[in-house]
């Protein structure tokens, strides 16, 4: 048998607070033997990471452990004095966290800090140390360890970074890893090679891992078992198998069912999110902690709390109906009413070789007979999008995608090419058009912290463009703001919140609120959702689509999850390394033949289904630098499919697969379509996917 290698009971931690003592995390155990990787999931606020910090006994002044016992082999951790516990960390347990540059010292070289792990902890010579060091960056499968290990945080790209953090942490082979969201701010292939990597190590160091995520995906890729925390209470537990296969908790069902589907789009059907949002911990329900979201709450569930029994071998639940919850099946998203094929209205947004080069500081061509280098972030792209269409782009980190909306925003000044809206051509520069251009024009950003004025309540923030764009008298401005309120599904008194007083996915709808004040015929949404919960991203999704039929605005939908781009996309562009190399409907895109590298971000998409066995396409190394661009194909350094010189020579043509659906490749689309597994079939007989 494994052995056991944390076992946390009946764990309660409580903090002061100006309210008294509140118990964010409620009477939780867990146990996790060596070789496992254990996942622990549920929205934000659930207390995943708190439970975490409270395992190993780091949690912060005004927090402390009410209850319960905690063993990391045979020791108990709760009697360990601080010093003794000073050796724990970093020793016998190590963490690795979700902001790499957060968690590495800028102003230490990379091998330098590994090496110190090394001595403090392993008690290694200044040599040893340093061996150690490449030996674990090798282990890492990081090109170049002697390079790497010279270099300095700012040096190194976000996955090249975990991977430092990952080297770190399983310097001293502990016994206990702890990943708080490794790859929830990666790119998907970047993801999918970091998943396998971690994968790899654990049956190597046969170390216990405790895995938080809210990426149900990622879980069934990587983890042996799950826990679904909801409110500071563990809701279910068990295998990876049962929990996804014979679910025995409604919370469980719902953040099942608020996932996009990739055979499916927002014509068939809308996501089904979880109303409401999880309790405060001084505002908790007397029952059942989820009763008030649960549709399948009864007077009993709301009057005592269910306590977690085992209903099978390793599989408990806290709900009291699950037999009732067995035959309600799966959650069905909600199926739009049959429509017919969607007409488009007039061309508003056309894009034609739109070019960005960025000088490179301290290049100055008059004083050498060096030819001036410039970083290529966008090299020719051409988008056309219609009345009431969404356009998304996908692509990884670093390919181009949001400097191009940004020169569609004129936010950057494009080098090259012309940009019309409404057949009328813009300016590059945003302080050159006029108001109503800009009224017709807006963006939603990743993080609505940086976008939103802290000092300012969130009514403001929506009725500043009402203001400086519409004109609107003191009335009309009020009636307006609190109809965007409840356009975004934000209560009245929302409107005089500061943003510190919201959630980021309240913030989030009041940036959406915001940029709707103007009326907008073009919108573009830069990673609106790439760092919410899953229950937040369905209803922020579900929202964008009503408001899309509601007032006919057209996106530009930039993200990195492909299962949202396909959801909310009627036509998908994919960019690498400033070009496009494939655009077409999202039904043709996500069928083959696909473009190599579409393929490739295809099977790096993390499928919540264990059952599901994807073909494996990883991708070698980082997108070069859009400075030193690669001759012919510029996909060829990376490319699975690369069928010799002439894609290290010649610029690969475009073939047209099928209604406006094209792809830039040298290799021809029949025999695409064989290499992809699919033989000669037709188009249509190819079904959504693999």
């Amino acid at each position: 048998m494994p052995k056991k290698v944390l076992d946390a009971r009946n764990v309660t931690v409580t903090y002061r607070t100006e309210k008294g003592l509140l118990d964010t995390v409620r009477k939780v155990s867990l146990q996790i033997c060596s070789g496992e990787i254990y996942g622990l999931v549920g929205e934000s606020g659930s207390g995943k990471s708190t439970l975490a910090r409270a395992i190993v006994r780091y949690l912060p002044e005004n927090g402390f452990l009410k209850n319960g016992e905690i063993y990391l082999g045979d020791s108990d951790l709760l009697t360990l004095s601080k010093s003794e516990m000073r050796r724990v960390w970093g020793g016998r347990v190590t963490m690795v966290h979700q902001d790499p540059n957060a968690a590495v010292n800028p102003s230490v070289m990379i091998g330098e800090q590994i090496a110190e792990v090394a001595r403090t902890h392993l008690k290694m010579s200044r040599q040893e140390a340093k061996d150690k060091a490449l030996e674990m960056l090798t282990k890492v499968r990081m090109a170049d360890p002697e390079a790497v290990a010279r270099r300095y945080a700012h040096q190194l790209s976000g996955g090249m970074l975990q991977r430092v953090l990952i080297a770190i942490a399983m310097t001293t082979n502990p016994e206990l890893l702890i990943m708080d969201e490794p790859t929830t701010a990666l790119d998907v292939t970047t993801e999918a090679v970091i998943l396998d990597l971690i994968g790899d190590l654990m049956r190597e160091y046969d170390t216990a891992v405790l895995y938080i995520t809210h990426n149900l995906g990622v879980v069934a890729r990587v983890c042996n078992r799950v826990g679904v925390l909801y409110a500071g209470e563990m809701m279910e537990e068990g295998s990876i198998g049962q929990v996804f296969k014979n679910k025995l908790h409604p919370y469980t069902r719902g953040l099942l069912g608020c996932v996009p589907r990739v055979d499916v789009n927002k014509k068939d059907i809308s996501l089904k999110a979880i109303p409401g949002y999880i309790p405060r911990p001084d505002q908790l329900p007397p029952g059942c902690v989820f009763a008030p979201r649960c549709e399948l709450a009864e007077g009993a569930c709301r009057e005592a709390r269910p306590p977690l029994a085992e209903i099978e071998s390793g599989h408990l639940t806290a709900c009291r109906r699950y037999k009732a919850l067995r035959s309600y099946g799966d959650v069905v998203a909600d199926t739009r009413d049959a429509h017919e094929e969607l007409e488009y209205g007039e061309l508003v947004l056309e894009a034609r070789n739109v070019k960005k080069y960025f000088p490179v500081a301290g290049s100055l061509p008059f004083l050498s007979k060096v030819r001036k280098q410039e970083v290529k972030a966008v090299d020719d792209i051409t988008v056309r999008m219609r009345h009431s269409f969404t356009m998304g782009i996908v692509g990884e980190s670093g390919c181009g995608k949001t400097t191009f909306a940004r020169c569609i925003m004129g936010l950057e000044e494009a080098t090259a090419g012309e940009i019309e809206l409404e057949g009328e051509l813009l300016p590059y520069s945003v302080a050159k058009r006029p108001p109503e251009t800009l009224r017709k024009m807006q963006m939603v950003f990743q993080n609505p912290d940086a976008s939103l004025n802290p000092q300012h309540p969130a009514g403001e923030a929506v009725a500043r463009p009402l203001k400086l764009l519409r004109r609107m008298d003191k009335k009309a401005l009020q009636d307006r703001v609190r109809e965007l309120f409840e356009a975004v599904n934000l209560p009245e008194d929302y409107i005089y919140r500061l943003p510190h007083e919201l959630s980021g996915g309240e913030k989030q709808r009041v940036a959406i609120a915001r940029a709707f004040a103007a009326d907008p015929t073009l919108m573009i949404c830069d990673e609106p959702i790439s760092s919410l919960d899953v229950s937040v991203q369905a209803s922020l999704m579900n929202l964008l689509v009503d408001l899309q039929e509601s007032k006919g605005t057209s996106y530009l939908f930039i993200s990195h999850d492909l299962a949202a781009v396909r959801h909310l996309s009627d036509w998908i562009a994919v960019v690498y390394l400033g070009r496009l190399w494939e655009i077409g409907s999202a039904e043709d895109v996500f069928v083959p033949p696909y473009h190599p590298y579409t393929e490739a971000l295809l099977s790096a998409l993390p499928i919540p289904d264990p059952d599901v066995r994807q073909e494996s396409i990883r991708l070698k190394g980082s997108v070069p630098s859009a400075m030193n661009i690669p001759s012919g194909c510029r996909f060829h350094t990376r490319c699975p499919r690369k069928i010799g010189a002439i894609c290290e020579n010649e610029e690969p043509p475009w073939q047209n697969t099928g209604y406006y659906h094209q792809l830039c490749c040298h290799i021809p689309a029949d025999e695409l379509l064989v290499l992809q597994g699919y033989g000669l079939l037709k188009k249509g007989e190819r079904g959504a996917g693999k």
